[in-house]
């Protein structure tokens, strides 16, 4: 919106005004910070980025110069109004992971793309902000450059907790984050202090051990990075620990105390579908492209695509140790996909007898061509 004709009228509190329209909008929780970071959060992404804990997440290190540093995102930027939604749910996400014959899915991704429901609201407030303060704006979610956590501290959202992610005082660890910057020079809030203490709930809880030391993760080692932003094969040793996680991991998210101060959302789009809560791994083993589209459309899920989103219910397969859901892994092992007749192998030599074992070998290294799903095979053989 930046290089309309703003309207002509100045707020003489526009901090105020800003707030009150937002939490209108639906907003939870609004905060102000200047549209700068500091040298500790442009040193700890360059560190981040130099450790490799960045994985295949290019861009990521792309971008860093932009992401430090909202000036160079926007050089008319002079504040930045940092935005929250609650997603807190209903029950204990951790109960989930008890049903190993069903999926485990993030809280995040059980109904519509977050993205699309902050960025709806946000352009409704950068619109109005445009009109009536006379001010320049742009809007971001977590898909563009933005350092949010560390804008969200600084605005008095809450803190970086151990785990890297955001904690509040009122909703924990549940929040959604966007930003408005805006060319308006708005006093900042008072910035957040860390509240952790001594606790480390969240680093002890994690399956595969992916933070190397507080306030620093290793996304190669993050089952939300395995099963949402690994593009190929998981490697064995993460296979196991991730359970019937298929699409992200929430227990740091979920162990955090400070959750007990959190109430349930009431936004209607971030309350579990009943579809996506805890769907038959079987079930799910047999989508197609055309039926993962249907039945994710409109869920951040989609972007995934179906043949990822297949490895990781295959390795929820396996893991289930119950013989009878191997029908499910042996229905793939003539999938298109290496990365969907790799984790067949695997999940179909954790249940099924040596005879089904030995049948299935035999015909598919005859013909398989991929050296990733024949190293399976050999593995296993």
């Amino acid at each position: 919106m930046a290089g309309d004709s703003p309207g002509p009228r100045h707020a003489p509190d526009p901090k105020a005004e800003i707030r009150d329209r937002a939490l209108a909008l639906g907003f939870d929780a609004v905060g102000f910070a200047a549209a700068r970071l500091g040298e500790e959060a442009k040193q700890d992404l360059a560190g981040y980025v130099a450790r490799g804990h960045h994985g295949d997440m290019g861009w990521l290190a792309e971008t860093a110069a932009r992401r430090g540093d909202p000036q160079v995102l926007w050089p008319a930027a002079r504040s930045v109004i940092v935005l929250a939604l609650n997603y807190t749910p209903g029950e204990d996400p951790m109960t989930s992971l008890t049903r190993r014959t069903r999926g485990a899915i993030s809280v995040y991704a059980r109904n519509r793309d977050y993205h699309d429901v902050l960025k709806k609201r946000l352009k409704a407030l950068a619109r109005w902000m445009h009109r009536e303060l006379s001010c320049e704006v742009k809007v971001f979610v977590d898909t563009a450059p933005v350092m949010e956590k560390p804008l969200a501290q600084a605005a008095g959202l809450g803190w970086q907790g151990k785990h890297t992610n955001l904690v509040s005082r009122d909703f924990g660890s549940w929040l959604f984050l966007g930003e408005v910057y805006t060319s308006l020079e708005l006093a900042p809030d008072t910035a957040e202090t860390d509240h952790c203490g001594s606790c480390r709930q969240c680093l002890d809880i994690c399956p595969t051990d992916a933070f190397p030391a507080p306030n620093q993760i290793d996304a190669r080692r993050c089952i939300s990075y395995l099963t949402i932003e690994h593009k190929g094969h998981i490697a064995a040793e993460f296979r196991a620990p991730m359970g019937n996680r298929i699409y992200g991991c929430d227990d740091c998210l979920a162990v955090c105390p400070w959750n007990k101060f959190a109430a349930r959302t009431a936004e209607p789009a971030f309350l579990p579908r009943a579809e996506l809560s805890a769907p038959r791994l079987a079930d799910l083993a047999q989508l197609n492209d055309g039926d993962f589209r249907a039945l994710f459309s409109g869920s951040p899920i989609k972007r995934t695509g179906r043949d990822r989103f297949v490895r990781n219910v295959l390795i929820a397969l396996g893991n289930t140790g119950d013989p009878t859901q191997a029908p499910a892994a042996e229905g793939l092992l003539d999938d298109a996909s290496p990365l969907v007749r790799a984790m067949a192998v695997w999940a179909l030599t954790r249940l099924a007898d040596e005879d089904t074992l030995d049948r299935a070998r035999a015909r598919r290294l005859a013909v398989e061509d991929d050296p990733a799903v024949r190293a399976e095979w050999e593995t296993e053989g």
